[in-house]
């Protein structure tokens, strides 16, 4: 088969020192299949231009995202953009978003998804219109170890469902940082910028899909406490919910910014009727199970084999699955990048007329980052209401 073309990637946000630019851009280049090459990186026109100049590698700067996309039409067919990624601050995804779903350009937005659920059906609708590739970038989906554990839980091994714990701990807003001009903590704090919750929406959303991506499984009520324990902080920094499962089994996601010492310690725990399942993020190269009478499991990314007694045959994507020999580790940058895979395979038969799934098994879509903000939405209200049992629309 020939080379093909690496596809043209554009970035929405990321300038001034923004962090999550740098990940997605590694992550892109990761292949050689992908190429950042164009950019609209400050809501500031003049910094944006500059920033672009002062990029590592060679870009096409744009003094708006606006300008990006009108410029798209201007340009010979191998020079336009296949798809783009927006890291903004939550209250700037939906526009960049929307507008280029209209100017037919797939997207690979930062999560939560919207500031609102409202905002959130808009891009429903505007994906579903227009069918185009849609993903949220939830990087933990990306690790193999997480992906091996999908199958595990969802293959029934080990029986119903009957509690899951999804957490995520930090200890990075344990003091009020964004009293200091700490961009990461300022707009994080800011409600018209994070929008009604700042840990349920930064982290909490990021505990939910991972219960929701193991599992299969839905939150369909929610018993929630918001809490702040930074003086003068204006939203959550503490975020609690317990949670009804579809399948009536009970569910935690509990997720926390005042926690010293915890750095990313995101992990998820699934309780069956046959067996329990650990999986931790700061430890992605393995994963336990726990069966009844029986020494612990532990599985290796890169040396975990098929029919041992316990895992029968596994998905043969799953098996084929590029990755570093076991030993050697993967880590954020290689979850991040096995998710801009998945998608170029979606953008490349998108744009070939050829099937494509955008289904949730590989990657968050716009529905899965809908689900997230009608999550936090629903605890916010029943966190207002004393922790009342509130229905997750």
């Amino acid at each position: 088969m020939p080379s093909l073309n690496p596809l043209r990637v554009g970035l929405i946000g990321g300038g001034g020192g923004a962090f999550f630019a740098t990940p997605h851009q590694r992550a892109v280049h990761l292949d050689g299949t992908r190429q950042v090459t164009a950019a609209a990186l400050r809501s500031n026109p003049e910094a944006a231009l500059e920033d672009a100049g002062n990029w590592p590698y060679p870009i096409q700067g744009y003094a708006s995202y606006d300008d990006m996309f009108a410029d798209q039409p201007n340009l010979p067919a191998e020079e336009r953009l296949d798809y783009v990624i927006v890291v903004t601050p939550n209250h700037a995804h939906v526009d960049p978003a929307l507008k280029a779903l209209q100017a037919g350009i797939p997207v690979f937005c930062e999560k939560p998804l919207t500031l609102t659920v409202a905002e959130a059906d808009q891009l429903v609708a505007a994906v579903t219109t227009c069918n185009i590739p849609f993903a949220v970038a939830h990087t933990y989906l990306g690790h193999w170890s997480a992906r091996l554990a999908r199958h595990i839980v969802r293959a029934g091994l080990l029986g119903d469902v009957r509690w899951v714990d999804s957490y995520y701990l930090q200890g990075w807003l344990a003091e009020k940082l964004e009293d200091t001009g700490q961009q990461q903590a300022a707009w994080r704090a800011d409600p018209a910028k994070a929008g009604a919750s700042n840990c349920g929406g930064d982290i909490g959303t990021h505990a939910l899909m991972m219960l929701r991506y193991l599992t299969g499984l839905e939150c369909s009520r929610v018993s929630a406490h918001l809490e702040t324990f930074v003086a003068g902080r204006s939203l959550d920094d503490h975020f609690t919910a317990y949670a009804e499962l579809s399948n009536g089994g009970r569910g935690l996601i509990r997720t926390s910014q005042i926690c010293i010492g915890h750095k990313n310690d995101h992990g998820v725990t699934v309780a069956g009727s046959k067996g329990l399942l650990r999986w931790v993020q700061e430890d992605p190269e393995q994963l336990t199970v726990c069966l009844p009478g029986q020494p612990d499991r532990v599985y290796w990314r890169g040396a975990t084999e098929a029919n041992d007694g316990f895992l029968g045959d596994l998905p043969v994507d799953l098996v084929d699955a590029p990755t570093l020999p076991s030993g050697h580790g993967e880590g954020f940058h290689d979850a991040l990048g096995r998710l801009h895979r998945d998608f170029e395979a979606d953008v490349r038969a998108w744009k070939m007329g050829t099937p494509w799934a955008c289904d949730g098994s590989k990657y968050a879509n716009v529905q899965d980052g809908r689900i997230g903000i009608a999550f936090i939405e629903a605890c916010v209200d029943s966190s207002n209401a004393e922790g009342a049992w509130t229905a997750v629309s």
